[in-house]
């Protein structure tokens, strides 16, 4: 998917059935391998499909409040999901920050490594504790 359909969806409604009968998504996903919560994947989402915004502005698009989308930028930014770079022209006061998802390639690359690395040690895991006694 290029950046431009990204920018034209939301998370989608695809599901997995997983063993237990359960259906899970991307949000399931996501907060399983990187303990991210629903609106940390909102928030996202939403820098995925477009360009650097600030805390204001995705406070008006996603109607959250200010604290709850700063709690999910910082934990995005700390997990290298997003960068951000201080708001041009703003010199007086406390530095003011843009947050831009990183590349979607990058993204998707980094996600797949990481849920393949996961899946792999899960599977060694699993045969060493399945051993005879």
């Amino acid at each position: 998917m290029s950046q431009t359909q990204m920018s034209q969806t939301q998370i989608s409604k695809a599901r997995i059935q997983l063993p237990s009968g359960k259906n899970a998504g991307l949000a399931n996903i996501l907060s399983f391998y990187y303990g991210l919560s629903e609106t940390d994947v909102q928030v996202l989402m939403t820098l995925m499909r477009g360009g650097a915004r600030s805390i204001e502005e995705l406070e008006t698009e996603l109607k959250l409040s200010k604290a709850s989308i700063n709690n999910s930028l910082n934990d995005l930014f700390e997990m290298d999901f997003v960068t951000r770079v201080k708001e041009p022209g703003n010199k007086a006061g406390r530095p003011r920050y843009l947050y831009k998802a990183k590349d979607y390639t990058e993204l998707k690359s980094k996600v797949l490594e990481d849920i393949k690395s996961c899946s792999d040690k899960m599977v060694e895991l699993v045969s060493q504790e399945f051993e005879p006694l």
